[in-house]
């Protein structure tokens, strides 16, 4: 699929372990980062988060009920939702003014043969737990996480 860029449409079904939770993604993610925040760390109960990033648009949430959604930190811009059934990391949602409606879905909730695109970052990394082995770009700090991230999304735009 290469960098995510093309959206050509797509059908694929992303559910959590147990089946409960499930999702439908229409086309291609924007991309796709691995997250150290602790809010993810948390959230993922893992050391970091590998996250694909899609416009809203390009993912059919979960039905009513079979997920629950927490916001770990004011302002709600991102609600992150969990199976209520499994307790599985399921799906987070970013809308902010002036910004792009955006569905982030944990790399477990897709299919294991899915055709996906290699990250291309770590993002808050000086919150690792673990150092990374690899030659991603490493973003540290709240501000330039955050630039990276908008930029890196406005790079994948068609």
């Amino acid at each position: 699929m290469g960098e995510g860029t093309k959206h050509e449409k797509q059908n694929i079904e992303a559910a959590c372990p147990c089946g409960n939770a499930r999702l439908k993604i229409h086309a291609p993610p924007r991309f796709r980062m691995y997250c150290h925040c602790t809010i993810c760390q948390r959230f993922n109960q893992a050391p970091f988060a590998d996250v694909l990033i899609y416009r809203a648009r390009d993912v059919d949430l979960p039905e009513l009920g079979a997920v629950e959604y927490d916001t770990y930190k004011p302002p709600p811009n991102v609600q992150r939702g969990k199976c209520v059934v499994c307790g599985a990391a399921a799906v987070e949602t970013f809308h902010a003014p002036l910004l792009p409606k955006l569905t982030m879905v944990p790399r477990a909730m897709l299919p294991v043969d899915a055709e996906l695109p290699e990250p291309v970052a770590h993002f808050f990394y000086e919150t690792r737990v673990e150092d990374a082995e690899d030659g991603l770009p490493r973003h540290e700090g709240f501000l330039p996480s955050q630039w990276s991230f908008l930029k890196t999304y406005l790079e994948m735009r068609v």
